[in-house]
């Protein structure tokens, strides 16, 4: 990433990494067309011209840029003004003070390091100020891809849900686009086959005894008859322009991924996620894509079966390989987030959380992801930014005083938490020594 000190804040992000192809995300500020330079804020308070630059790339890829502009491939080092300059825009004033705290026991020169921190102090937090990149032209946009009437092979694992698979059936049998199939990957005990029967829809029913969340994704995926591939869930609630307003996504940004956005039942879209921008996860309960990707990075990987961050894993592999992938918020859906059945049965319901006191913390296939892509190092900066928060139970996961009491309680019980951690990274050190279990698409 353009600013160093990210590493110790975002040290998992997809865009932290390079593509194979040696490229980054981030455009060259330079070169950007006038029209996006005008949406962004120009910092002229920075120390160097670099730091200024690298800020503005920042901006427009924060707030949506898609194009076709260059993008760097290295990136200088910036004085450690600027460094603390850029953190104190973009993070709450308690992460600043994190970053010092992480410089200094790491033996980064103390004089330097509290300048910086001092220095930057009357610096404050913009990212409220979010000002998404206008693209006027998508109300007006009439899609070819639409009109050529591709088949769209929708995929529904299902476990032990069929109140709330109804839901979701229902809103397929009133899409706007209709050149669809459904394919049910159904591992519910027991087993209903009549319960299919009360559909109008082109749906075909694969019954799997084996209870593998990505073995049935796999399973559906091979066995479609579409060019593209959409990706739902049992517990969803979409709208009737759901499918056409991903294949316009994909048209109008000539992406390979249209990636959905998730709101829970009763509220709305986060306002950072809330406009077109390129994609920095990826979540396999509302996307969609064309099928040809996985047969260029394969498909998923089953060590993940049963834990957690398989789709985050998919996602960073079509990243790498420099396919364009947006989130599309104009394609939301609702996130139930039902009770019972699916991966609540099958393992953990949240990566980092876990159910039993000496259980590993965070699931294995998480540490797995992160060294594999990451390496070592920035695991270790992902588990002392992530594990003291996770203490706290999933339902305080967004109140503040509640996280900070978690990382207080994280001290108090170091060594559970510990032991926690070696557990999950000796686990995740067998999956690695393993290999990912990656089966290629013909």
């Amino acid at each position: 990433m353009p600013f160093q000190f990210l590493t110790y804040l975002q040290p998992t992000h997809y865009f932290r990494l390079f593509k194979t192809s040696g490229k980054s995300i981030f455009p060259k500020a330079s070169i950007l067309p006038e029209a996006v330079l005008e949406q962004l804020i120009v910092d002229s308070d920075y120390k160097s011209k670099v730091a200024q630059d690298y800020d503005l790339s920042w901006q427009a890829v924060q707030q949506g840029y898609i194009g076709a502009t260059e993008t760097y491939s290295s990136f200088k080092k910036v004085p450690i003004k600027d460094e603390y300059h850029f953190i104190r825009k973009q993070f709450h004033p308690a992460w600043v003070f994190y970053v010092l705290f992480m410089r200094l026991v790491t033996f980064h020169n103390p004089i330097k390091e509290i300048q910086g921190w001092l220095s930057t102090m009357h610096i404050k937090q913009r990212t409220k100020d979010l000002t998404p990149i206008a693209y006027p032209k998508w109300d007006t946009y009439s899609s070819e891809l639409i009109e050529e009437k591709p088949l769209v092979s929708v995929v529904i694992p299902t476990l032990n849900r069929y109140t709330y698979l109804r839901d979701v059936l229902q809103d397929f049998e009133k899409q706007e686009y209709p050149h669809f199939e459904i394919l049910v990957v159904d591992q519910s005990e027991p087993f209903q086959p009549e319960f299919y029967k009360e559909f109008n829809l082109n749906l075909r029913v694969l019954r799997q005894e084996e209870k593998a969340l990505w073995l049935a994704r796999n399973t559906a995926i091979k066995e479609a008859k579409g060019t593209l591939i959409a990706l739902s869930e049992d517990d969803v609630r979409i709208k009737p322009d759901w499918l056409s307003t991903h294949l316009k996504c994909l048209d109008f940004f000539d992406a390979q991924v249209s990636a959905g956005v998730f709101y829970p039942e009763g509220q709305s879209i986060p306002k950072d996620r809330n406009f077109f921008a390129l994609a920095s996860q990826f979540a396999t309960g509302n996307a969609m894509l064309y099928k040809d990707v996985f047969k260029q990075v394969g498909l998923f990987d089953r060590q993940f079966e049963k834990q957690r961050m398989g789709d985050g894993e998919f996602g960073l592999r079509v990243y790498l390989e420099g396919m364009r992938s947006v989130s599309n918020p104009l394609a939301s859906c609702i996130d139930v987030k039902a009770g019972t059945g699916g991966l609540r049965e099958m393992g953990s319901w949240d990566a980092f959380r876990t159910k039993k006191w000496f259980a590993p913390r965070p699931i294995p296939s998480v540490l797995y992801y992160f060294r594999t892509y990451y390496g070592n190092h920035a695991a270790r900066w992902a588990l002392l930014r992530t594990v003291p928060l996770s203490i706290m139970p999933y339902q305080f996961k967004k109140n503040k005083p509640m996280l900070v009491l978690g990382v207080f309680l994280s001290m108090l019980l170091l060594p559970v938490v510990v032991f926690q951690v070696f557990k999950s990274w000796g686990l995740a050190g067998k999956k690695l020594k393993q290999g990912p279990l990656i089966e290629k698409l013909e």
